[in-house]
């Protein structure tokens, strides 16, 4: 698929939610956080969302708040059915998750599951990485979305960017012990493409 003549460049801080059309790139650069990418291989549409904690922990009043999975995921479920469409047509890709404090290692982690991490129920893995890792996989599975790829855990930052008119994903991972560049540049990094 070829790059639309008119782009809208989106980036996304901690929190964000965005889902377009085919004119559409979203950028991120995540750390402990993670991001949920949805894709319409027939429609060319998607999104993505920045969440920062699994869940609030107790209940919501008021608006969605994409800085938690859970409420990300609602946000894209209204999307998806004012699109007319179901979670099983979409492609998901899943990214983040990196451990930031790397020379912890991996003390206090209790191999959390995802059904777990998300709930967090007494007993759960403390670490913040740990527990949005899971409940990404978590919310996935709970409403039937495709898992085509992921790139979650280890250490360091990772930049992402995600040309909706393609499905393509592009990352490039950068080890805790790294400076970290500003930018994502093209098609520098790895690409998870969605074919």
């Amino acid at each position: 698929m070829h790059k639309p003549a008119h782009v809208i460049e989106i980036f996304l801080q901690p929190g964000d939610f965005y889902f377009g059309d085919r004119n559409t790139r979203i950028r991120t650069l995540l750390g402990s956080c993670v991001s949920i990418i949805c894709w319409h291989p027939h429609k060319l549409i998607g999104g993505m969302c920045h969440y920062m904690l699994s869940s609030r922990g107790k209940p919501r009043g008021g608006e969605l708040d994409g800085k938690y999975a859970d409420e990300a995921m609602e946000m894209f479920l209204r999307e998806i059915r004012a699109a007319q469409t179901q979670p099983s047509e979409y492609q998901v890709k899943l990214f983040g998750a990196g451990n930031m404090f790397p020379l912890e290692g991996n003390r206090d982690c209790r191999g959390c599951t995802p059904e777990k991490a998300y709930l967090k129920p007494k007993g759960a893995c403390p670490k913040i990485s740990c527990q949005n890792h899971m409940a990404a996989y978590y919310l996935v599975q709970l409403h039937g979305f495709t898992l085509q790829a992921e790139h979650l855990g280890g250490r360091g930052h990772r930049q992402l960017l995600f040309d909706i008119w393609s499905g393509n994903a592009w990352m490039k991972h950068v080890p805790a012990s790294v400076p970290l560049s500003p930018s994502i540049d093209g098609v520098a990094g790895k690409e998870v493409a969605a074919e």
